[in-house]
């Protein structure tokens, strides 16, 4: 499977796997019958048996988590809308190669495997002010290196990002999906106040304007994305078709995988919410994808920080399903 132009890839979403009905039915009856009250669990429950649906296996393990974290420049970056420069993306590249970033502590601390994918860093996307951000061509490049960087051997996905001036981008991307004026959707990023923050809102309404006529979630990706946010579409989009279920992290990959909802919708059924990040619309978003996060921490660092954290409970979500004794196993009556 694969792809060389958007509709290919419309193409592709439309006839993605769904979960396996068998593994639904044998996980939810095991979970009717293991050594606690039902219910007692709560949302671990849920969360075993969703699993065990995608990887078609009643009783299944988590053994080779993959985070992906890819880094793109932005064109409105050179507007001043971050209060960093956008040199700071190859610099935190070399950071996440040499593991010196906090996704590589939280990576290794859950045994995750980690890579780092930069797209094109010496070509910054367009002024998406002033026309689409990307050609199709450099979407799909874009898209595609996601498709390509997913483990085919990987059993759960973990996408996150860097790149100077992506929360504008991710404001303008949810702004034009889910409606509602630029300052519904622009925060603060990384750190922007006062006039900042101003023209900030500013150059996201601006790019609102100039897309006025953007059709589904992949054409308004390749106007007001960046390459990493279409990376990390692609990567999510290759477990679908993979059956690996994917952790999304914060404010800027929900917008991405937001494009792909808007797509086709239920393009992200193999999808949970890690955290709920700082980033202050990022739970508006959540709410409109109906994804209820397993963490809410503070955390505005992106990098796929949360949701790598989020790993360690949907571990123990599949550990205690999978390895729990049943009350015939452990000889405990059931009332």
């Amino acid at each position: 499977m694969s792809f060389d132009t958007l509709n290919e890839l419309r193409g592709l979403l439309a006839d993605m796997p769904t979960p396996d009905a068998a593994a639904l039915q044998g996980a939810q009856d095991r979970n009717g019958q293991l050594t606690k009250p039902p219910g007692a669990l709560g949302r671990l429950e849920d969360l075993a048996i969703w699993y065990a649906g995608w990887r078609g296996d009643a009783r299944p393990a988590i053994e080779a988590p993959q985070v992906i974290v890819f880094a793109g420049n932005h064109g409105v970056a050179a507007r001043g809308v971050s209060a960093f420069p956008p040199e700071v993306t190859v610099q935190m590249v070399a950071n996440f190669e040499h593991g010196g970033a906090a996704i590589n502590q939280l990576a290794k601390a859950f045994g995750a495997r980690m890579d780092v994918v930069p797209l094109d860093l010496d070509t910054p996307t367009a002024d998406f002010t002033a026309g689409p951000a990307m050609s199709e061509a450099d979407v799909v490049a874009a898209l595609r290196a996601g498709w390509d960087a997913v483990d085919t051997q990987a059993d759960l996905l973990v996408v996150g990002e860097m790149g100077i001036g992506n929360t504008t981008s991710a404001a303008a991307i949810a702004a034009r999906l889910f409606g509602g004026a630029a300052q519904d959707w622009t925060g603060r990023g990384t750190g922007v106040e006062g006039e900042a923050l101003a023209l900030k809102t500013g150059i996201v309404s601006d790019g609102l304007a100039a897309h006025a006529d953007a059709g589904d979630g992949l054409d308004v990706l390749m106007r007001l994305g960046g390459r990493e946010l279409a990376g990390m579409a692609g990567a999510i989009a290759r477990a679908r078709a993979l059956s690996i279920p994917v952790i999304v992290d914060g404010f800027i990959c929900t917008a991405a995988a937001a494009c792909l909802e808007h797509t086709v919708a239920g393009a992200l059924d193999h999808v949970v919410a890690g955290h709920q990040s700082a980033e202050g619309a990022h739970g508006r978003m959540l709410e409109a994808l109906n994804k209820a996060p397993l963490l809410s921490l503070g955390l505005r660092l992106g990098e796929g920080s949360g949701a790598a954290l989020a790993i360690g409970v949907l571990k123990g979500a599949v550990a205690c399903h999978s390895g729990m004794a049943t009350f015939a196993e452990a000889g405990v009556s059931d009332a």
